[in-house]
């Protein structure tokens, strides 16, 4: 297993072996490391977000669209129950026409 060390052990460790020139390099070249980092979880973060929005667009309009399927089943069911309803009544209206004429 590695054994991992801070910026400033890194830097402590290169002033001593190869002095102070060495020593801005490593501070230099871990603030460009730590820099690379959060850009990059930035950059990863703002991309999670960006398909988690078009995740949820398309969930959306999946709804939506079943929203208005179902509602135009049930105005489909409900024209069918009323032209049923009108035959029934208007089959009543001649039973009863018919029975009057008697």
């Amino acid at each position: 297993m590695t054994e991992r060390t801070t910026i400033l052990q890194e830097v402590g460790q290169a002033f001593r072996e190869n002095g102070l020139t060495a020593a801005i390099t490593a501070l230099v070249g871990g603030s460009l490391a730590i820099a690379a980092t959060v850009t990059r979880k930035a950059f990863t973060n703002e991309a999670m977000l960006e398909r988690l929005d078009r995740e949820l667009h398309l969930e959306r309009e999946r709804t939506d669209k079943q929203r208005a399927d179902d509602r135009k089943a049930d105005a489909d069911r409900l024209e069918r129950i009323e032209t049923d309803i009108r035959a029934m009544r208007d089959a009543t209206f001649e039973a009863f026409q018919r029975g009057r004429t008697d």
